[in-house]
């Protein structure tokens, strides 16, 4: 007996957290790839949806939302305070254990070329499957927006690697990789006080000398009256939720905190019990309960 193709998720981000029918139909264009979770943020100015399928069927759902996207999104209208240098500004696709890894390299390269071949929009490929030093971090393709990666491009100091080698500043340029689940994490600050934000951002970064595989910004949140520290933990064994908070509380009082999207269940083991948790549902975002809910 034929043995099934592996299970899969994708977390592409759209950069638009305000329209909500914009929102509803990038998530429509998803289909039949399973819509597990989205989550909209307009301070942020940014979408993330968390898709499942099986290989062979991610990189067409992955096709679809960034066609969706192109067509909906102007990014010279973006207002959100999310670094992005794209309308579908990152299409990862996730694979659960190490056994479905080539896989998902196969189905996110796969996506890259439809995207950059089919949409003509200029793709990069970031992380595990980045081409270059200079591409492997987000951080460092995003850096300036979608105006200073189309002058890094049009000087010639930095090629796509699929679609064309020019920038639509309307739709801006797509990001892709495979790679492990990772933890997006935000811990609102009891304050307004951006400055604070980044400056904890910055210890916390495993660039700054903080924990392995930490990425973190600081942001302010117009909406809330808050600044926050946003994280991106790529290995919550390596660097505990629990240790994050604690590095935070000791230098600024936490309002709440924030899951993006979804995460191992493992990764929320420790949490201090007083913390309180915006909008958290155990059923839709912990990812095994996702998929067990959804009949996966």
């Amino acid at each position: 007996m034929r043995a099934p193709r592996p299970l899969l998720l994708a977390v592409p981000n759209a950069s638009e957290g305000r329209d909500r029918a914009t929102i509803d139909a990038i998530a429509a264009a998803s289909a039949p790839a399973r819509l597990l979770d989205v989550h909209a943020d307009p301070d942020h100015g940014r979408s993330v949806f968390t898709l499942a399928a099986r290989q062979g069927e991610l990189a067409a759902a992955l096709l679809r939302v960034a066609s969706e996207a192109a067509a909906r999104i102007d990014l010279r209208d973006h207002g959100g305070s999310h670094p992005h240098v794209g309308a579908l500004d990152v299409a990862p696709v996730v694979h659960l254990d190490d056994d479905a890894r080539g896989a998902a390299c196969a189905e996110a390269l796969t996506a890259a070329a439809l995207i950059g071949g089919e949409l003509e929009l200029p793709v990069f490929l970031y992380g595990d499957l980045a081409t270059g030093e200079d591409r492997r971090e987000r951080a460092d393709l995003r850096a300036g927006g979608p105006t200073r990666l189309a002058e890094r491009m049009a000087a010639g100091g930095l090629e796509s690697d699929f679609g064309p080698p020019r920038i639509d500043p309307a739709t801006g340029a797509v990001l892709v990789t495979a790679r492990p689940p990772l933890v997006a994490f935000n811990l609102d600050l009891a304050t307004d006080d951006l400055e604070l934000a980044r400056r904890i951002a910055s210890g916390l970064r495993e660039s700054g000398g903080g924990l392995p595989g930490v990425r973190a910004i600081g942001l302010l949140l117009p909406e809330r009256g808050r600044a926050q520290v946003s994280l991106n933990v790529h290995d919550h064994r390596a660097a505990p939720l629990a240790e994050l908070v604690e590095r935070v509380r000791v230098q600024a009082p936490i309002a709440e905190a924030e899951l993006v999207g979804l995460a191992p269940a493992s990764a929320l083991e420790g949490l201090p019990d007083d913390l309180p948790l915006r909008g958290f549902d155990p059923n839709r975002h912990l990812i095994e309960n996702a998929l067990r809910s959804a009949g996966i």
